[in-house]
């Protein structure tokens, strides 16, 4: 990610960086490491620096919140990368009606909140480091919206391969 910073820094693009976890219903985390209206600063790349695993993989609420701030933003191409070590995952995602059902509930709301965010002009990208992850991002995203990377180190290229492909307005 401090790669993906320091590239957009150059570029001179206006971005934000986020940090997002769940442990419930009522848990949602969102951490702000970097603001869209927030230069960079030694305090952001602190904040950056700190950035560690918190709890579960609940992707819906933040992909949503993410999206009316970028929806808000002056800008015309609107891109929102989410970087994960996982599939989407949480305490309360069904788990009254087994394993299976915990899996479709948490694809099926992220998936949702994917589709709300390019209803709403966002084009939104997913990256995971789960080799299992072509299983569920599939049912998920378009086949354009998701790259696996097979290791953490093959991250910064797979970030700027994909910036480059939306910067370019090339998935609508």
């Amino acid at each position: 990610m401090s790669l993906l910073v320091e590239a957009l820094e150059r570029v001179g693009d206006t971005y934000g960086v986020y940090g997002f976890s769940g442990g419930g219903r009522d848990d949602v985390r969102l951490s702000v490491v970097k603001d869209l209206d927030e230069r960079r600063s030694p305090a952001v790349l602190h904040r950056l620096a700190g950035l560690t695993p918190d709890h579960t993989t609940r992707m819906g609420p933040p992909i949503r919140h993410l999206t009316a701030r970028l929806e808000r933003a002056d800008a015309s191409t609107k891109v929102l990368l989410i970087v994960s070590d996982g599939r989407p995952y949480d305490l309360d995602y069904g788990q009254q009606y087994g394993d299976d059902a915990v899996l479709r509930y948490a694809v099926a709301d992220t998936a949702r909140a994917m589709a709300e965010a390019r209803a709403r002009g966002v084009q939104p990208y997913l990256i995971t480091v789960d080799p299992a992850g072509a299983d569920y991002l599939r049912e998920m995203c378009d086949p354009r919206e998701y790259h696996v990377i097979a290791d953490a180190y093959d991250l910064p290229a797979a970030l700027a391969s994909l910036y480059l492909v939306a910067r370019a307005g090339a998935v609508r």
